[in-house]
């Protein structure tokens, strides 16, 4: 009877789940929670759960439970007579308040240097992060021990790209995998997630690129996908070597989003080359591009040229924000453009929103700090509602920006700018 009772109670209020890493729980920007609202509040700031002051970045929040405690992880970057720090933060994501916090020197030499890019990874009881400049800490999760720390300039020889360190770690098994771009076969490398010794390493680039390791299963066996400046690869898991690879050159090295799998293909877009449709053998052992873009160009695209956001791919459609903030819907079988609009975005160049598919719809949020509920079909882009969810902070060119992806947890919204972090309750009531 009491079983019973507890899964009627669980159906009528809807689970809780985290986001303990860059995408997600399943790393694929996903949010499942039920119990969410419909709507959202048409005037002024949505109501705070809270708000706790925050250093300057664009690294996303992860919201994760670490010994029947909900925890957030956020870092930033902070300045000292002059001098900058990298800091990583936990906070109480009830209340907000610090529950510790590290924070170390750091001379930034990277392009747009306004604080770390890569979201935390919560596993095991430890969060691993990666700063700007390559610092990669593995801390206790409870109080922010230093467990073990490598730095990718100084122990790989990498030569940090223009906008510096960006892709999120993947914690497989016992090993984290992370984008290095180090000399001597160390594009990527595999450490022993608990220990931080070298597994093993795979890959040489002249470049590194930004976009997030990530792990899909292809002719039943599990394959590691690094997109990087010269191909996207698919390595196996546990060694690193090679399984197939399909030439991409990239220009300026920005492979940022993430790659996106349904069914035996996986689709990667890229800002100045555009989109490229690979298709995977039924056994997993080779791969093709059965469709790309023709342009080469930002201002003369074609398909689909994002810059900081990942594109949706369904298996049929594709969703996506444009080099100038367009919102385009892809027919996925050929790359031809159904439709776009700019209602939920803004016309300039980088113009950016986030995608975050939700059971029948879609919640986005633009660069102006907005939080919308739309529906995206074939058809066209029918807005639901939309309120502000934080100030934008950041000037480029001359509008405001926030490009920071927000964490969805606890039926709940964390977004941070360069001022604060907040929380924002969405469930419904």
């Amino acid at each position: 009877m009491i079983t019973v009772l507890c899964s009627s109670l669980l159906s009528q209020v809807g689970f809780t789940d985290d986001w303990p890493q860059w995408g997600g729980p399943q790393q694929d920007l996903v949010w499942r929670e039920t119990g969410i609202v419909k709507t959202l509040p048409t005037t002024g700031l949505l109501p705070r759960v809270w708000s706790a002051p925050l250093g300057e970045g664009y690294s996303g929040p992860a919201v994760a439970e670490v010994d029947s405690r909900w925890c957030v992880f956020v870092t930033d970057r902070i300045f000292k007579q002059r001098v900058g720090y990298e800091r990583v933060l936990c906070l109480d994501a009830e209340t907000g308040k610090q529950i510790w916090k590290y924070e170390y020197p750091v001379e930034y030499s990277v392009s747009y240097p306004a604080g770390p890019r890569s979201t935390p990874v919560i596993d095991s009881g430890r969060v691993y992060t990666v700063g700007a400049q390559g610092h990669f800490f593995c801390f206790d999760a409870k109080n922010g021990k230093v467990i073990w720390s490598k730095n990718f300039v100084e122990d790989y020889g990498t030569k940090l790209p223009a906008w510096g360190a960006v892709a999120a770690p993947l914690v497989d098994g016992n090993q984290i995998i992370s984008l290095v771009g180090g000399k001597q076969n160390s594009l990527v490398v595999s450490f022993d997630k608990a220990t931080g010794k070298e597994l093993w390493r795979s890959l040489n680039d002249s470049a590194v690129g930004y976009a997030p390791p990530v792990i899909f299963t292809f002719g039943g066996k599990r394959e590691l996908i690094i997109w990087h400046p010269t191909a996207v690869s698919a390595l196996e898991p546990k060694t690193g070597k090679v399984i197939w690879e399909v030439p991409y050159g990239v220009r300026y090295g920005l492979t940022i989003a993430t790659p996106r799998k349904a069914g035996n293909r996986l689709f990667v877009a890229s800002f100045y080359n555009g989109p490229r449709m690979i298709e995977v053998s039924q056994d997993g052992n080779q791969a093709k591009i059965i469709w790309s873009g023709n342009s080469d160009s930002e201002i003369k695209t074609d398909g689909l040229h994002p810059i900081m956001m990942t594109p949706f791919f369904n298996g049929t459609h594709i969703y996506g924000v444009c080099s100038y903030g367009q919102l385009r819907c892809l027919d996925a079988s050929n790359g031809s453009r159904l439709w776009e609009t700019e209602k939920a975005t803004g016309k300039g160049r980088w113009w950016n929103a986030f995608i975050i598919p939700h059971e029948d719809r879609y919640f986005l949020h633009n660069e102006q700090g907005d939080l919308i509920i739309a529906n995206l079909t074939p058809k066209g882009y029918e807005e639901i509602s939309r309120a502000r969810l934080i100030e934008p902070t950041r000037r480029v060119q001359r509008r405001m920006t926030i490009w920071s992806h927000p964490a969805f947890a606890m039926k709940s919204v964390f977004a941070r700018n360069d001022k604060e972090i907040v929380r924002v309750d969405l469930s419904a009531k």
